[in-house]
């Protein structure tokens, strides 16, 4: 507009704030309504002490908005559109509803209020009445593109929610003005937060959370959001109530409702809180938190409201706002943030989301714009950004006070910097992680975590729970505990994980309890531990200790007469637990070396045998990997407590010890012993051995007949043995719990040619998994009837010469995976068993057809592999595709496609199916046959010509 006016008395700069100069934008026809209805209207709102902006230019107007009138409309909070009667007739203000609507497309938080003074919505919303009469002159000297922007603008506004005069106020202008007033009050009252603008690595979460939001749903949902600390939450929860709450009635964040609660009657402030956001401003006091829980089922029984409570730790304060959760209007949304991933039962819940931390690039992003102000690194800080960034391991934290930190700073300051974080975390960082960690129960909690978080990351579950329900700690709850504070995760193979970050603050936390290594709990840094050793001046506050010599002389030469340490260097460690020694020699005799030990792993143990007097009475894991073993000890040891043995790659071992000495041993590893040749004949009385592994025991020459005594035996492996005189086929039969079973480089086929299909026939019917890979099965080595294994789920027959389907898998009515990598000679697979399997047969370079027993249902997809391999013959693969020449093509269908004479065009470049990297051949034209589904798919989405020249997978 040409003349730009505030309310007289109020000061425009007093309300500038967050970019805005008026709280209201107010859009009208002047000859309609300027000297009364919005005259009245404009005068309520400045009362009521909105700075409100309206054109008072009684001068022609041009042809377009004038550029005041835009920037007036950027500068608003709020606009107010009054529609009467001819208020499409002119140009100006159908423009300048143009520009409002855009101002809202672009800035969330900014209001359109629809005003219908005496105009049906209706017609706003269809252009009929006026609005159609108007829009009717409009189309003789207007273009039509202008039109259209016209009308999609009038439509969109009217969907919005509104004011009618004649629905809210029965025709009485005074209390109008005044319901709009209210509404305006109540709308600007809840302005948005403030946050960083740009959504680096979490937009799709934003979006996802959205889309729950205004799903036009009238349940009262609940969605959480958790994650460890620095990974985002907050600033994911901010993004989504900043694009949603002026869609509700009500809305109220709450943000670090944890530390608000630790305070003096916090949970009360909590609640005064929440109730004067949904109520708009009006303060109400509160006493007690029953009180508040009165007051707030008042407050949000009548209206429908968005809550976001932020960092919520513990449920008594969940219970101060939602324990009237069945109170709340319909349509009303909690959205709650924390750390635990258990806050709240599953059937309370809407949806659950866990936040995950950034990929590289995202990372190297945020890094470099809290860092150099850009989306990515200069040139010069490049490589050491990318070692900054991967020390941060995705956490938003991490990359924001790091960036922030080395901003301007010199390479010097840089390279140092990288080089104190290799030993001391930010301490900023370290704070935010640690609350975490303060968080937990009780020291039971945090002393498991402390032991995983120095010594057993990356370990099966299983392995700690043994351990550490050894060392007098409640393991499985514990971890549980600490998986429901994300500080560690447990992986799809079970392994127990957790971030680097909460890695390093938890050995921070060990490293402050002392500035002497030998007076903290843990040494998980070799040096530490090194020094301790060679100045023999541990302490009885040592719990646990690491030292793999090779990577300590890597980082730190010395001289190699220093190398070679004492046994009597761990005399004082008497309450050691946890060791973990790789390629360390120790020189002297055990008899006061620690008696507690629970864990004893030592990579490359450099005797002969084990000493008869190292105190191994308490350990529960033994294992001794790349040892220089020839046999395990001299004399009797007994060891009445040990779960896990492990002598794995200690290839001078020729004699295995007694079993009947450790009658609890549950685990037997001894994968690549290549100089054993047998095996104790006490293994038939470990009632309790589960798993037992001789992978590539190539030596390996007979197993002991009374194996078959093994009745809890789940897992066996002899993958390479094929050194075996006799294959234990009557052994094999009587293992009832036998569930997996892994022969694979055992040449059954050569070894014992007129036998194998007899020894197929033994497996038990308990297994579960078979690999029957590299043992050179042909098609008559299967017998034709395996019922014995109907509980088989995933079988291997991979690199086996075998030409057609086994007849016995089609009657495996279990089998959901399914393996057969490389055979070559493979030629076709058909009659495989009804089921929903993984189906490999990548390199099987013979492979032509494809097929499934006919009650198999049309529609399924197995997934299909075909990495690092062709399989170029495949012609046909039921329900997905057939390849057949054009002659066989009957003639009407040809016709009916519209094409003729394909028979006569030249070879075409064809791309091969199955590849990882396609590669083209040339070919004949061929015709495509497609199940129902992907055919409509296809003929929706492809032109016809790629049909003909492409194999397409689905």
């Amino acid at each position: 507009m040409a003349l730009v006016r505030a309310a007289q008395g109020t000061s425009a700069d007093s309300n500038t704030c967050g970019g805005y100069r008026y709280d209201v934008f107010l859009s009208f026809r002047g000859e309609d309504t300027r000297k009364t209805f919005t005259d009245h209207l404009y005068t309520a709102l400045n009362n009521a002490g909105f700075l409100t902006f309206r054109d008072d230019d009684e001068l022609e107007r041009g042809e377009d908005i004038k550029p005041g009138l835009q920037k007036a409309i950027q500068l608003s909070r709020a606009s107010v559109v009054v529609f009467s009667k001819d208020y499409a007739s002119s140009r100006w203000c159908l423009d300048e509803l143009v520009l409002i609507l855009e101002r809202k497309r672009t800035t969330s938080d900014h209001v359109v209020l629809p005003v219908f003074y005496d105009v049906d919505p209706s017609h706003v919303r269809k252009q009929t009445g006026s609005i159609g009469k108007a829009f009717a002159r409009h189309q003789k000297n207007q273009s039509l593109k202008k039109v259209k922007g016209w009308r999609e603008a009038l439509a969109k506004v009217a969907d919005l929610a509104g004011m009618v005069l004649q629905n809210q106020a029965d025709g009485y202008e005074s209390k109008f003005i005044e319901k709009i007033v209210k509404v305006i009050g109540d709308k600007l009252s809840r302005t948005p937060l403030s946050i960083e603008p740009k959504l680096i690595g979490i937009k799709s979460q934003v979006e996802r959370i959205n889309l729950w939001l205004q799903d036009g749903s009238n349940d009262v949902g609940i969605f959480i959001v958790y994650g460890m600390s620095g990974i985002g939450k907050t600033t994911i929860a901010k993004h989504v109530y900043n694009s949603n709450f002026r869609s509700f009635e009500g809305s109220s964040f709450i943000e670090n409702i944890k530390e608000i609660a630790n305070r003096p009657n916090g949970l009360v402030q909590i609640q005064m809180q929440l109730l004067s956001n949904i109520l708009n401003g009006r303060e109400v006091k509160i006493h007690s938190v029953s009180e508040g829980i009165i007051k707030i089922e008042g407050a949000i029984s009548s209206r429908k409201v968005l809550l976001v409570l932020d960092d919520v730790d513990h449920m008594d304060q969940l219970d101060a706002v939602l324990k009237m959760k069945d109170r709340f209007y319909p349509g009303s949304k909690i959205l709650i943030t924390t750390r635990r991933e258990r806050l709240l039962k599953a059937h309370q819940v809407t949806k659950v989301h866990r936040v995950e931390a950034l990929d590289y690039n995202e990372s190297l992003e945020l890094f470099s714009w809290h860092a150099f102000g850009q989306d990515h690194p200069t040139e010069e800080y490049m490589e050491h950004s990318k070692m900054v960034v991967q020390h941060s391991g995705g956490l938003p934290l991490a990359l924001r006070v790091l960036g922030s930190t080395l901003s301007g700073e010199s390479i010097d300051v840089w390279e140092s910097a990288l080089e104190k974080l290799k030993v001391i975390p930010n301490g900023e960082i370290l704070n935010k992680l640690r609350i975490s960690y303060d968080s937990l129960q009780d020291d039971h909690d945090q002393k498991l975590f402390l032991h995983i978080a120095c010594f057993l990351i990356g370990r099966d579950k299983n392995y700690i729970v043994r351990i550490l329900n050894g060392c007098d700690f409640f393991t499985t709850i514990g971890i549980h505990n600490l998986i429901d504070r994300c500080l560690v995760t447990i992986d799809k193979y079970d392994k127990v994980n957790m971030h680097d970050m909460i890695r390093d603050m938890g050995r921070e936390i060990v490293r402050l309890e002392s500035e002497e290594p030998e007076k903290r709990s843990r040494l998980w840094r070799h040096k530490d531990s090194f020094e301790v050793l060679r100045d023999k001046n541990g302490t009885q506050t040592i719990q646990g200790l690491v030292l793999d010599m090779r990577m300590h002389l890597a980082n730190s030469p010395i001289n190699t007469n220093e190398t070679i340490l004492e046994t009597n260097a761990f005399e004082r460690m008497q309450k050691l637990k946890l060791l973990h020694l790789s390629h360390v020699q120790l020189d002297g005799c055990y008899a006061k070396f620690p008696l507690g030990l629970r864990w004893l792993c030592w990579l490359g143990f450099p005797l002969h045998s084990i000493p008869i007097d190292f105190p191994l009475e308490n350990v529960i894991v033994l294992e001794m990997q790349y040892s220089n073993l020839g046999q395990v000890c001299k004399g009797t040891k007994v060891l009445p407590l040990l779960k896990i043995l492990d002598f794995s790659h200690s290839h001078d071992l020729t004699e295995i010890m007694d079993f009947s000495l450790c009658p609890s041993l549950e685990e037997l590893i001894l994968v690549d012993c290549t100089s054993l040749k047998s095996v104790h004949e006490s293994i038939g009385n470990l009632e309790r051995l589960v798993y037992l592994n001789m992978k590539d025991c190539k030596n390996l020459r007979m197993l002991p007949k009374n194996m078959c005594m093994l009745k809890s035996l789940e897992t066996l492996i002899l993958s390479g043995c094929s050194s075996l005189d006799e294959f234990p086929v009557e052994m094999m039969k009587q293992i009832e719990s036998l569930k997996v079973l892994k022969t694979d480089g055992i040449p059954l086929n050569e070894l014992w040619p007129e036998r194998s299909s007899s020894i197929l026939s033994s497996f038990p019917c308990s297994l579960v998994e078979l690999n029957l890979s590299r043992c050179n099965l042909s098609d008559d080595a299967f017998p034709w009837d395996l019922s014995n294994l109907s509980s088989i789920r995933r079988l291997y027959l991979d690199e086996n010469p075998i030409c057609s389907l086994p007849i016995f898998i089609k009657g495996l009515r279990r089998l959901d995976h399914l393996s057969f990598y490389d055979c070559e000679r493979l030629k076709s697979l058909v009659g495989l068993p009804k089921g929903h399997q993984c189906l490999y047969v990548s390199q099987c370079k013979s492979l032509e057809k494809v097929s499934y027993l006919q009650d198999h249902f049309f529609n399924w997809s197995p997934e299909f592999h075909s990495i690092g391999g062709s399989i170029d013959n495949l012609v046909e693969w039921q329900y997905w595709y057939k390849l057949e020449p054009i002659e066989r093509v009957d003639v009407e269908v040809i016709k009916l496609l519209g094409l003729c004479n394909l028979e006569s065009l030249p070879n075409i470049r064809m791309h091969k199916f199955g590849r990882m990297v396609w590669c083209d051949d040339w070919s004949p034209v061929q015709v495509l046959s497609l199940s129902l589904s992907l055919s409509l798919s296809l003929s929706l989405s492809l032109p016809l010509s790629h049909i003909f020249s492409h194999i397409y997978r689905v």
